[in-house]
This record gives structure tokens, C-alpha cells and sequence, in this order.
């Protein structure tokens, strides 16, 4: 046991020193290893005062001070340090298998105030309705046995992107303007392609995948994905399509867009659905659970998307259509849309389809554990840097537990903590 103690707290040290040569200035080092090593430490409330003093009772007016113009005011690239942070876990997420999906999601941050940056009324999936919070969006690496968070960027609402003096006051940088949580999510697919990353379809909930743009930009990428969609979004049945072009009547320009007739027309998924044969739906088991095993019954076929396609000249590509309707239900639960290829085994599209689960955990232990959601700032600086912080903290934590043979999923481990026997050393010191 203390072999092993020793040996956690040595690739902490190095883990460490890995990050620094990111951060930069020499005289960021010790608030860098003060602020990762607060947030590992047990405690209730992960803000910088309670972590000084946790970290240095006997000096915790400059321990604060250290840590508060390190995360909120010093200029330091927060994706550079989660590029590193994710680049070090990938190298235990690879040693059991490859990458097996980016998953596209957010998180809401309940907080009131008018002038704490990006918040405003609007869907809070923490509580489950519309209310005052912050929403960060991120993109994980997945495989089945383990994740890790590798971008992090916060929603900027058109009410806060238009409001010029809270923008000032927050520090939201000049170029920025409003983007739609979709075009976030590409904005970061491209830089995970941009920097190499081991490519994997990307999965997203119906949050995104119900935009047509979304699922073309990751067409156009030549990401394959499989995201939900929403229970009402048109396709057209197995074996179906839109008219072609209306016959030329020898008069001005041929007809070139495709059509729709009152008896050709599309239907909703949840309407395709009820119309499958009962021979189409199978028990599927993705997953052991805490409460045991995860199954459903499904049904796959084909079929091909069809929003605003009376406007396009050539139908869109078939894809697969993935619906689940548990036992025992009136209504089917949920719909995917997946670019793999026709062939694609069902049970294996399911257990991608339900990988979400595993950033589900990666938040909550996020945030429970490590203090993803106990930043007190206002400005869009500091509330980045904490995220980019929480999400080293949180990759180090992921990378030991990948060590363990056979891997086990993250929150059913053991609390967040720095290996035993590490103390932080070194003084507070200047940003």
C-alpha cells in the first residue's frame, strides 16, 4: 500500500509539472498545484476561500489572494491546459480500448443575479424547467471504460450578447457574439479535429440532433453520429422518398426541386413507429446498472430525413432510425438518427446511442466532488479558467482509476481525493 501511495503521489508531481509547462509563467506554478489539489481535497464548497483555508490555515489571507488572481484575473489559455489535461487521460482511456465516441453535451449552472456572467432564464436540465442559470457546453472522449471532458465553453444568451455594458463588466471578450449551443458544439468538433484527436461518432441528445444543421455540419465534417431527435421531426418511411421534379411543360426553365403530393407526404417518427410490425421490435441489454441490468425493447430500419427537402433538388441520404419503446409503455420513449453504415448491429448502436450516461456521471462527480459548480465570480475569465481547473483536476482523478484492472466506472470508485500521503508545498505566489 505505500508503494502504491508513493507511486500516485510521484505521478501527481509529474502530472503537475506537465501542466505548468502549459500554464507558462514560473509564478503560476504554485497557485496552479494549490488550486488542482483544493479541489481533490475532501470538503463541501470548492470557491477559492474555503480551499485556502483547507490548503494553509496559517496563511490564508495570501493563499486566497494567490488563488484568486491566478483563476479569475491572470491570462493564461484555458483550453491549453484541458488539451493537456485530456491528452494525459487519453493515454489511460486508450489502454482499453479506442475511442469510442465524442459526446456532445451540456450543464446548467442554477445562479441568480443579473450580472454574474451569461445567466438568464432559460432551460436548466438541473432542475428541470426554465429557470435563472449559467449553461456550459463540452465535448467528452468516451470508450466503455472511461471519459473525460476535452473542451469547455460557456453559453452566451442573445439577451447577454446584445447588452454591451454587462458584456464590459463581465469581460466577454469583444469578438464573441451569440451562437446557438449547436454551433458551439462544431465550433469545438473542429478543434478536436483540428488537433487529431482519434475520431468517433459523435453522439448528442435531441437537444441538437433535432437540428438539421447540426447533423449536416457533422455530415460535412465526415463525422458519422448517432443523436436523438425529437418525437415529432419527418422522415420518410423504408423504401421512400420525394417526388422527382414536376415534368417540363415545354415552357421557361425545367423544374428542378423535388415535390410532395397530398397522398405522398412524410410522417413524424413517433407515427412510423406505431406502423412497424411487431417483428421489428427486440430486447435489447446495453449495460449493467447500479439496479441491475439496463434493457429496452427497440427497432432499427431505414429511413430518409425529410425537413424542408420539397426545397432540395436531390433527397437526402437513407439513414438509420433507432426507437425505443419500453415494455409496458403506451408511447415509445426515444428516437435516434444515425449516419453508421446500414449494416450496423443493433445492440451495438444502442450501447452508442446510450453512452450519454457516463458524461451524466462525469458531471455529477464534477460537480459534487470536484466544485465544476462552485465558482463565485462574475466574469467569463474566471468562470473558464475554474471549469478548465475542475476539468484537470477531474482527468487526473479519471486517469488513476483507469489503472485499476478490470477499469470500473468512475462514480462508483471512491470519493475524489489526491493520492494519499501528497501535501502541497510551496508559497502563495504571484500570477
Amino acid at each position: 500500500m505505500g508503494r502504491e501511495r508513493a507511486a500516485g503521489a510521484e505521478r501527481f508531481e509529474k502530472y503537475l509539472g506537465r501542466l505548468s509547462q502549459v500554464i507558462g509563467h514560473a509564478d503560476r506554478r504554485a497557485p496552479l498545484r494549490a488550486y488542482i489539489t483544493g479541489l481533490l481535497l475532501a470538503g463541501e464548497r470548492k470557491s477559492v476561500e474555503p480551499m485556502a483555508a483547507k490548503l494553509d490555515p496559517k496563511h490564508v489571507s495570501m493563499r486566497h489572494q494567490s488563488m484568486h488572481h491566478f483563476v479569475a484575473n491572470a491570462r493564461w489559455d484555458e483550453k491549453a491546459l484541458i488539451a493537456g489535461a485530456r491528452d494525459y487521460a487519453l493515454q489511460q482511456l486508450e489502454r482499453h480500448g479506442p475511442v469510442a465516441a465524442w459526446v456532445v453535451d451540456d450543464t446548467a449552472f442554477p445562479k441568480k443575479g443579473r450580472h454574474s456572467v451569461a445567466v438568464a432564464r432559460q432551460y436548466c436540465g438541473v432542475v428541470g424547467k426554465e429557470d435563472h442559470c449559467q449553461v456550459v457546453v463540452s465535448v467528452s472522449l468516451v470508450n466503455a471504460s472511461m471519459s473525460v471532458p476535452c473542451t469547455y465553453r460557456l453559453y452566451l444568451p442573445a439577451v447577454w450578447a446584445a447588452d454591451r455594458a454587462r458584456r464590459r463588466a463581465a469581460g466577454v471578450p469583444e469578438e464573441l457574439g451569440f451562437e446557438e449551443k449547436w454551433r458551439l458544439a462544431l465550433a469545438q468538433i473542429d478543434q478536436m479535429l483540428a488537433d487529431d484527436l482519434p475520431q468517433a461518432p459523435v453522439v448528442a441528445d435531441a437537444g441538437y440532433g433535432s437540428n438539421t444543421e447540426f447533423r449536416e455540419g457533422l455530415t460535412t465534417r465526415g463525422s458519422a453520429y448517432a443523436v436523438g431527435i425529437m418525437r415529432d421531426t419527418t422522415v420518410w418511411p423504408p423504401g421512400q422518398g420525394p417526388l422527382t421534379p414536376s415534368p417540363s411543360g415545354g415552357r421557361g426553365r425545367p423544374a428542378t426541386r423535388l415535390r410532395r403530393a397530398p397522398a405522398h407526404q412524410p410522417v413524424a417518427v413517433r407515427a412510423l413507429a406505431r406502423q412497424l410490425d411487431r417483428a421489428n421490435w427486440q430486447l435489447v441489454r446495453w449495460r449493467e446498472g447500479t439496479k441491475g441490468v439496463m434493457q429496452s425493447r427497440f427497432a432499427l430500419t431505414s429511413v430518409r430525413p425529410a425537413h424542408r427537402d420539397h426545397l432540395r433538388v436531390e433527397p437526402r441520404p437513407p439513414e438509420l432510425l433507432l426507437i425505443e419503446w419500453p415494455l409496458g409503455e403506451r408511447e415509445p420513449a426515444r428516437y435516434w438518427l444515425s449516419t453508421l453504415p446500414a449494416g450496423t448491429d443493433m445492440a451495438e448502436l444502442v450501447r452508442l446511442a446510450k453512452v450519454r450516461w457516463r458524461i451524466e456521471r462525469d458531471y455529477q462527480e464534477l460537480k459534487d466532488e470536484i466544485g465544476l459548480d462552485h465558482y463565485e465570480g462574475r466574469n467569463w475569465r474566471g468562470l473558464h479558467h475554474h471549469g478548465a481547473l475542475c476539468i484537470a483536476a477531474y482527468a487526473f482523478l479519471a486517469a488513476e482509476r483507469a489503472r485499476l484492472s478490470p477499469p470500473a466506472p468512475v462514480a462508483f470508485l471512491r470519493p475524489a481525493r489526491v493520492p494519499a500521503g501528497f501535501r502541497p508545498r510551496g508559497a502563495a505566489g504571484a500570477s
